[in-house]
């Protein structure tokens, strides 16, 4: 689109945006721009562009500029001076598209990672920056200005600027000498030299296609599906691990990655010594042996694995060249087999099979002929690993330009390439040379002698006694067809020393290089050593010596039969997982799932990946097995640690989509009472304030309903707004270390009765709603603003009138640990600064000579400690001495007593008023978990003096009707009488200061005491209800005298009615209820069932 420039622009800009340094102040002097018009904040404009057609226009110079973005977004150098608002520093505001707004133009550096590689992640303006009203008086920093007009950055970038690793001097390849050449390389292995002949002659030109283009079927698939996990999203190093891990989560991905770093620095060993055994081969036939074979093997695998490192170690780029050098041998040696093949045959190579093309042969080779104990699987399996080696590219990633769009090309192209040599060296061979042949020339056919028939027979030789005898010849019988075939067979021994050593140099870059990147990622704690790189290209120095041992150690076994299956294995279960990956991602259906390469099928990588697990059993089951046990075991012990990642893992986008579905699901199933349990809404304010209040709901809401602890923010709301959300990660964060299946939710509102009523309203989800309010009793309630009672009395009511439980705790000490956590922070934030200002002396000290104290006082400065070393220690103890004693060690205990395991004894309910079950239930969950399960339940129920035995046998019918189980059950008869005299006493006392007392005065002056104090308890009131505060008092005589051992008392809660009892009463009555007692669960259910006897 064209973009209208103001008049004021500066000329000769190369910018997109017109860009202009804008003070908050309107019309103060410390405005940077020039225009004649105030301001207009907020506003933004395209002029006359709406009336054009959409085009992209330049400035002079600019297309050059335009062209330097790319693609992907992560090489893009733009040439803007627009830059992100800094909350950090002073504030000013940006002139984009004509007018002065703070909001910023689409920016890649706005959605960089931390740490980024490419470019420093700068911040855009906040929400907040930009919504709430504008500050007044704010000036800008002197040179600000003139930075951010000339596109040098804002204040705050020089930090994120000077985080930002150096990447001059860095080697990265494109996608031909970092992927292609590779890939080409691992997959063409000796395979092709020495067994693709003896394949192709075993299972005819027919199925030997087959069987490549099988294989080539599921490396294709792995290809694909390795292209679109690429392409989704920035790749950095760890090939095979990154993608499988950042699709699958650490869990696959450490397992896969642990292994996969092994196999590839096992196969090291073993391409070094195939290379060794072709060596060794030479030697024998020059008889020039050192030892003996075996002995020999391991010289030769020690020397060249020391040359391997060598080239290794010196740099990316050594290595590198050395692969170019070894892939022109390799093609070399395969256009030598191909010009061997029209070369005219003489006697000695026709003699030992071969007669260049022959439709005779082709014929007679096109259809199967398995030697005993072989077919089809068995040859397949075989074949297979020749396929492998196309995460050779994938396993660099970190040493890539680009390697979103390098892997997808360079893998598949390789497939694509060493797929069409494999089928075109099967077929040229297989219609050359014939399947058995004796090597002797005098094995001609003379005229009279009959012929079997066989295209050697029509050829003029007779090879028929290799159907009773072996022969050593023919396409079953010789590995080194190839070399007889070939124009120059030297050249075919270089081609195989250069698939083996290039697969190997391959392999030994893979391994350190996946291990570096898994032991980043610090899954295995133990492996953190092998993390650290050196260089400007960050070499896995420590894990190339790492893989070198390992390799040596296998290449001094010098026999790998065994381990090659297992490898081999180890590889398929990679790329198994990496078509899983792709299904999975595909199959969550997030919306951060979008690869770039779109040439992909959730269904095909499925079938990938079946067919992966498959030929893992093909080839070898017992390897397989092996396989799988591994990677079960490192999958259970990476799930038990649980690693402190987030890597956005498909597994997490399911577990959302599963969770959806299920709770729309629950949606459409009516509640069942078999199936109620206690949904909670826990009114702990912030939960580590009041951790035993949300240790006990905890109790019986753990693995059985929601819980959902709640603060509620009073007061201004931009205020309130600002702190709830900048703590809502933080305490959800605090739930999930101390392992409490909970959720936090926060609301501002006016006044805590508004946010309980909205939260009670609004919480949850469909069938996962609250259905029972726990909160703490208000132990100062005597002491606190009539505002503060009302709501809280409040908001029992609401939750009343919604239908919904209410639980109130007492415990003898309260739940508020706020100012203990306080006095703990306080003497934290002390003792970092200590030892920082420890640390900046420590650094003066080994520094000296070179900066002097000033040197002490730069780095003090910016640990932003003010004070010199010997006072802040003084503080530190002065404060220290001071708040020890504010450490209320009653109320730290009190706060832990429901963490700890209840020892023998009893929880006593009094179930005195029949709620729908709730008051029974609370306790049964609480008996059956782990640190109440030593508590026996005894049942208080009110009846009767005269039908004590009666009503004790229908309870305990009942109960066993409910199958609860309990340990003795009490009737009491005398509820009703009136509490002795001193107990009463201690109420009427407790009421006085809130009693109105208007019965003694006139009526004028009664009726004035209530318009002023309408809160307060009237004599007609308190009469009114004194048979109920008589109870209250005498239940807590009762609970004193039945109840005082308890290890917890759960009692139905007396309920207010509206408009009859005052707040204050209600209070009073809670009070003497609950006074001097063991911890009390005040509890009233909704008056619905939630208990049944019928199954």
């Amino acid at each position: 689109m064209s973009v209208n420039t103001p008049s004021n622009s500066v000329p000769g800009s190369t910018s997109r945006f017109q860009v202009h340094v804008i003070n908050e102040s309107h019309g103060s002097s410390a405005a940077v721009s020039d225009s004649a018009h105030p301001p207009l904040y907020e506003e933004t404009s395209f002029g006359d562009e709406a009336q054009n057609r959409l085009r992209i226009s330049f400035r002079p110079g600019n297309q050059e500029c335009y062209d330097n973005f790319l693609q992907n977004g992560e090489t893009a150098k733009t040439d803007t001076t627009f830059h992100a608002y800094d909350t950090h520093t002073n504030t000013y505001y940006l002139q984009t598209f004509g007018h002065n707004t703070m909001d910023a133009v689409p920016k890649i550096d706005y959605y960089r990672n931390t740490g980024s590689v490419s470019g420093p992640k700068v911040s855009r303006p906040s929400l907040l920056e930009i919504h709430e009203q504008l500050a007044k008086n704010v000036t800008v920093a002197p040179g600000s200005a003139d930075r951010v007009a000339n596109g040098d950055g804002l204040p705050g970038d020089e930090q994120a600027e000077n985080k930002e690793e150096d990447t001059a001097g860095v080697v990265k390849f494109g996608w031909v000498k970092g992927v292609l050449v590779r890939c080409m390389l691992n997959i063409w292995g000796v395979m092709l030299f020495i067994r693709l002949s003896w394949i192709v002659g075993e299972a005819g030109i027919g199925l030997g296609v087959v069987i490549i283009l099988l294989s080539t079927m599921v490396t294709s698939i792995t290809g694909l599906s390795t292209s679109a996990i690429a392409t989704n999203g920035f790749v950095r190093g760890g090939g095979a691990y990154y993608l499988i891990s950042r699709s699958l989560g650490p869990e696959f991905g450490g397992s896969i990655g642990l292994i996969f770093a092994f196999a590839n620095a096992v196969a090291v060993a073993m391409y070094v010594v195939g290379f060794a055994e072709t060596v060794v081969d030479l030697l024998k036939e020059s008889d020039s042996m050192m030892v003996d074979p075996a002995s020999d093997i391991r010289i030769i695998g020690s020397i060249t694995v020391v040359i391997l490192l060598g080239i290794s170690v010196a740099g990316m780029e050594w290595e590198a060249k050395a692969q170019v050098i070894l892939l022109v041998i390799l093609l070399v040696a395969i256009a030598n087999f191909f010009i061997g093949t029209v070369i005219p045959s003489n006697n000695e190579k026709r003699a030992r099979g071969f007669f260049n093309y022959q439709a005779s042969i082709f014929a007679e080779n096109f259809g199967p002929s398995f030697t005993k104990g072989e077919g089809f699987f068995s040859v397949f399996a075989i074949f297979f690993p020749a396929a492998t080696g196309i995460l050779a590219g994938a396993n660099i990633s970190g040493d890539l330009e680009d390697p979103q769009d390098a892997i997808p090309r360079g893998t598949m192209l390789a497939i694509f390439i060493t797929t069409v040599a494999y089928i075109g060296v099967a077929i040229c061979v297989a219609a050359c040379v014939v399947r058995d042949a004796t090597g002797n020339m005098n094995d001609t056919i003379i005229s009279g002698m009959n012929c079997n028939g066989s295209a050697a027979c029509g050829l003029g030789y007779d090879f028929s006694r290799c159907q009773h005898e072996p022969c050593q010849y023919g396409l079953m019988n010789n590995f080194q067809v190839m070399s007889m075939v070939s124009g120059f067979a030297p050249l075919i021994t270089a081609g195989i020393f250069s698939a083996t050593l290039s697969s190997a140099l391959a392999s030994l870059v893979s391994a350190p290089k996946v291990f570096q990147a898994l032991c980043k990622d610090n899954i295995f704690k133990g492996l953190k050593f092998f993390a650290k790189g050196y260089g400007k290209n960050n070499e896995p120095l420590r894990g190339y010596f790492l893989t070198f041992v390992i390799a040596l150690a296998f290449i001094l076994i010098a026999d790998l039969n065994v381990i090659a299956p297992i490898i081999s294995n180890f590889f398929l279960a990679s790329y198994a997982l990496i078509n899983f990956s792709c299904f999975h991602a595909s199959y969550a259906k997030s919306p951060g799932w979008r690869p770039a390469y779109g040439i992909y099928n959730m269904w095909v990588s499925l079938l990938g990946a079946v067919l992966c697990c498959a030929v893992m059993f093909v080839i070898n089951w017992w390897a397989a097995v092996i396989t799988y046990v591994i990677e079960l075991f490192l999958y259970i012990y990476v799930t038990y640690k649980k690693p402190d990642v987030n890597w956005g893992s498909s597994t997490q986008a399911l577990s959302y989509v599963s969770a959806l579905d299920n709770a729309l699901e629950l949606t459409t199933v009516e509640d069942h009472v078999k199936n109620f349990r206690p949904q909670c809404i826990v009114l702990t304010g912030g939960p580590m304030t009041r951790p035993a209040l949300l240790d006990i709901t905890h109790a019986f809401t753990k693995n059985s309903g929601l819980c959902i602890c709640c603060e509620v923010f009073v007061g201004p709301r931009k205020l309130c707004v600002k702190e709830m959300n900048s703590g809502m990660a933080k305490k959800q964060a605090w739930l999930i270390k101390n392992k409490i299946k909970a959720f936090y939710a926060a609301v501002a509102a006016d006044c805590f009765r508004d946010g309980v009523r909205s939260l009670l309203q609004a919480s949850g989800l469909g069938r996962m709603k609250p259905n029972t309010l726990v909160t703490g009793y208000k132990k100062n309630w005597r002491k606190a603003p009539l505002s503060e009672i009302e709501n809280y009395v409040g908001i029992i009511h609401d939750a009343f009138d919604f239908e919904i439980g209410v639980v109130i705790v007492r415990i003898s000490q309260g739940f508020d640990i706020s100012s203990v956590l306080q006095v703990q922070d306080e003497l934290e934030k002390l003792e970092q600064e200590r030892l920082a200002l420890e640390a900046a002396i420590k650094d003066n000290e080994d520094e000296e000579g070179k900066g002097g104290i000033r040197g002490l006082f730069k780095k003090a400065g910016k640990l932003n400690i003010t004070k010199p070393a010997p006072k802040k220690d003084g503080n530190i103890t002065t404060i220290q001495s001071t708040h020890v004693g504010e450490f209320n060690q009653k109320l730290v205990e009190a706060s832990a007593q429901f963490k700890k395991k209840q020892g023998k004894g009893t929880i006593d309910v009094w179930w005195l008023f029949d709620d729908g079950g709730l008051t029974l239930l609370i306790p049964y969950i609480l008996t059956l978990r782990k640190k109440w399960k030593d508590c026996k339940l005894r049942i208080y129920v009110g009846g009767k003096i005269n039908r004590i035995e009666e009503e004790k046998l229908s309870m305990a019918s009942l109960l066993s009707k409910f199958r609860i189980k309990f340990a003795d059950i009490h009737i009491i008869g005398d509820i009703n009488i009136k509490p002795n005299k001193e107990s009463w006493k201690v109420f009427e006392e407790m009421i006085e200061p809130y009693r109105l007392h208007e019965s003694h005065k006139d009526l004028t002056t009664a009726e004035k005491l209530k318009r002023e104090s309408p809160w307060k308890i009237t004599d007609a009131e308190l009469e009114a209800v004194k048979e109920k505060s008589y109870r209250q008092v005498r239940l807590n005589e009762l609970l004193q005298e039945h109840s005082r051992a308890a290890n917890l008392i759960v009692l139905s809660l007396p309920v207010a009615r509206k408009g009859s009892i005052s707040d204050l009463l209600y209070m009073a009555w809670l009070e003497i209820l609950t006074k001097n007692l063991p911890p009390v669960l005040m509890v009233r259910g909704n008056h619905k069932n939630v208990l049944t006897f019928y199954s």
